[in-house]
């Protein structure tokens, strides 16, 4: 049973609503009335910090949205998330004509981009509900301030990786700007020191345990791991050994990769399905967003990565081959995968026009979860959704064949962080450490990963390799322009190539300014109107 997000109510927006703004082409928004006055509970406080993340609002998916003039299914924070750090790399491309859409996908996007400004948004939202608990119950119990410590830290550290400097407030104050050294430096001593000390043991759990979907102490030894693995990103710094030394404490933990299959649907596809909560899978997630399609739904977060990448002609369930994605009538028909993603599996590009379910023994890994059924597999036009192999990864079938228990929501919790990070981090951290060659431990990670999946087991990986194992263990789950960036392969004079990069379909680089986001104009001054250089 799926506790969180019960009796939520409303909360105010305040101080740190930047000048929130609309996904839409309508900009000229106002943010929440700053001093509306809104009597609130400690545990309504709380779970809406949780909440943010889930859902657009307290109605659920066709309540009200938190964010004034903004539609609540494009504002869901992991829809921009996942916007923001896909469709602009070689993962993902989308047809559909909402603005925003192609300057993503076209690496051309500036301080007008309504879906960044959205996404902005979002996170400032998100900060002001954690200063709003924190203002008024930080004294009520220490474990649950520690996670509303921990899920401000979240969202600050998107915003910083996302938009470089950041506004910044620790209460309901007028927030100052932080650099990127200044907020990394934050973020350290705040999960060091203040958050990690105070949450509960590490503990792997399904929906029917107690705290399923809180996150404990792993969920910050998983943010720190990341935050030092992309130090040298965000300060010139490298601390290699900060995040293996942390990824290895999530790697010996209670939590634990899925390695049980049921009913022939693999341990990798467990993890994105209706009933991922329920089976194993659930011991991988350590910081699972609860969904659920009759108490928490939202069409920003699993629906739209299950809907957004299936048309009615796709079907995923091999034991009902009249089925698509197991949801009734949502087939949005946008996302699909670029060739490059197709060739991290298929190296000659040479993927069948088979099935989501055949793909998997054709690559050799169960990872290769995509349907290329009457696909063309480059993205020649990147309006038509059928140039470009379709990604069948998020579902809403459980593992005994049924849809889950709504016909238009989904049950599919999102896996914000998972155990398997931990693993590539390590294996990553450790072999640069190591001049670029993977260690023993290291190789034994990345096999470990591989054996999940039953691919080949190599004797050795490189860097260019590990980049090609975080493709293709974490595709379409809103991560890899960060790790793009990391490899020195996004902006910049880069070696690597993906169609329509920089808006040409051979694609061409773009300058190295674009790995950090432009400021959004409505958040402009805020920042006494100076933008991040180059834009």
């Amino acid at each position: 049973m799926k506790r969180l997000y019960k009796n939520l109510i409303p909360v105010a927006a305040i101080s740190m609503a930047l000048g929130m703004a609309s996904c839409t082409s309508d900009l000229d928004v106002e943010p929440l009335d700053p001093n509306m006055s809104t009597e609130v509970s400690v545990e309504g406080l709380f779970n809406k910090c949780y909440a943010n993340i889930a859902m657009a609002g307290n109605g659920g998916a066709n309540g009200d949205c938190d964010i004034d003039g903004i539609d609540g299914g494009t504002s869901g924070y992991v829809r921009q998330m996942w916007n923001s750090n896909e469709l602009p790399t070689d993962e993902a491309i989308n047809g559909w004509g909402d603005d925003g859409i192609e300057q993503s996908c076209f690496n051309t996007y500036d301080e007008s981009h309504p879906m960044l400004n959205g996404y902005f948004a979002r996170l400032t939202t998100g900060i002001t509900f954690c200063n709003q608990y924190l203002a008024i119950a930080a004294d009520h119990d220490a474990t649950m301030t520690a996670e509303v410590r921990f899920i401000r830290a979240l969202n600050y550290y998107l915003l910083m990786d996302a938009f470089g400097r950041v506004p910044f407030a620790e209460s309901l104050g007028n927030p100052v700007i932080f650099s990127r050294q200044e907020i990394y430096d934050w973020l350290e001593n705040e999960l060091v020191n203040n958050v990690e000390p105070n949450l509960s043991p590490a503990k792997a759990k399904k929906s029917s345990d107690a705290g399923y979907g809180r996150v404990d102490k792993a969920a910050a030894w998983i943010l720190l791991s990341r935050l030092y693995l992309n130090a040298e990103v965000y300060t010139g710094t490298p601390q290699w050994a900060k995040a293996a030394e942390y990824a290895k404490r999530v790697m010996d933990s209670d939590y634990r990769l899925n390695t049980t299959s049921i009913n022939g649907w693999s341990a990798y596809q467990m993890l994105f399905m209706g009933d991922n909560g329920e089976t194993d899978a659930a011991y991988e997630a350590i910081f699972p967003i609860l969904q659920d399609g009759l108490t928490t739904t939202s069409w920003g977060t699993s629906l739209f990565l299950s809907a957004g990448s299936f048309d009615s002609d796709m079907h995923a369930n091999p034991n009902n081959l009249s089925a698509t994605n197991g949801v009734s009538g949502q087939m949005w028909g946008g996302n699909r995968a670029r060739p490059n993603l197709i060739q991290k599996f298929f190296p000659n590009l040479d993927a069948p026009q088979a099935p989501s379910y055949e793909m998997p023994a054709a690559a050799g890994d169960d990872r290769a979860i995509f349907d290329g059924v009457g696909r063309e597999i480059n993205n020649l036009d990147r309006a038509t959704f059928k140039n470009g192999y379709a990604v069948a990864k998020f579902v809403n079938f459980k593992t005994d064949g049924s849809s889950g228990h709504d016909a238009t929501f989904m049950d599919a919790d999102f896996f914000f962080f998972r155990t398997a990070e931990a693993y590539l981090t390590y294996a990553e951290a450790t072999a640069r450490q190591n001049g670029g060659t993977c260690t023993a431990d290291g190789i034994k990670a990345i096999n470990a990963l591989r054996a999940r999946a039953h691919a080949t087991q190599r004797s050795g990986y490189s860097l260019n390799d590990i980049l090609d194992e975080w493709s293709r263990e974490f595709y379409f789950e809103g991560r890899r322009r960060v790790d793009l960036i990391r490899f020195g392969k996004f902006g910049g004079n880069t070696d690597y190539i993906w169609q329509w990069k920089g808006g040409t379909y051979q694609g061409r680089n773009f300058d190295a300014y674009r790995n950090i986001y432009a400021i959004p104009a409505a958040q402009l001054p805020a920042y006494n109107n100076e933008q991040n250089p180059g834009y």
